[in-house]
């Protein structure tokens, strides 16, 4: 399994949601323009994100989109599934008929490890990866970079 633009792009877009929306609804547009995200792609994983609670839309002028739930409420592993994203390790999809309609001989390995992406996942909140430095320190860096392009 490799994580996809899918499952990346939907928990940026989130995680851009709860560092901006300070009460107020967040566009796809602001979005795309901070995070680099085409806007028309935000358009098809916001209706998914929509779809599962995980986000409200807000129409009319000022309008667009909060998050459904409090960002401690939402786990990352919800906002994959959410958007169709398959963390699955194994060949077969979990069927067991990997080799020769038979499990391969490392059939639990990968079952194993899903089972423990998922629940890595399912511990981390929208909350906590604000709480953390690598957020805090990417943003920096981004305003940082930002700002050198700016003076030269």
């Amino acid at each position: 399994m490799k994580l996809t633009t899918k499952g990346r792009y939907a928990i940026t877009a989130m995680i851009d949601i709860a560092l901006n929306e300070n009460n107020f609804p967040v566009s796809l547009r602001d979005i795309s323009k901070r995070q680099g995200i085409s806007l028309s792609y935000l358009e098809q994983l916001f209706s998914k994100l929509k779809n599962a609670s995980l986000v409200k839309s807000v129409r009319g002028p000022g309008g667009g989109y909060t998050l459904g739930r409090g960002a401690s409420k939402i786990n990352l592993f919800e906002i994959i599934t959410a958007v169709d994203e398959n963390m699955d390790q194994t060949e077969c999809g979990g069927e067991m008929n990997c080799s020769n309609d038979r499990p391969c001989l490392t059939h639990f390995i990968w079952t194993d490890l899903t089972e423990k992406i998922n629940d890595h996942m399912k511990k981390i909140s929208l909350h906590d990866t604000l709480r953390g430095f690598s957020v805090k320190y990417i943003i920096d860096k981004r305003e940082q970079n930002y700002d050198n392009k700016l003076a030269q």
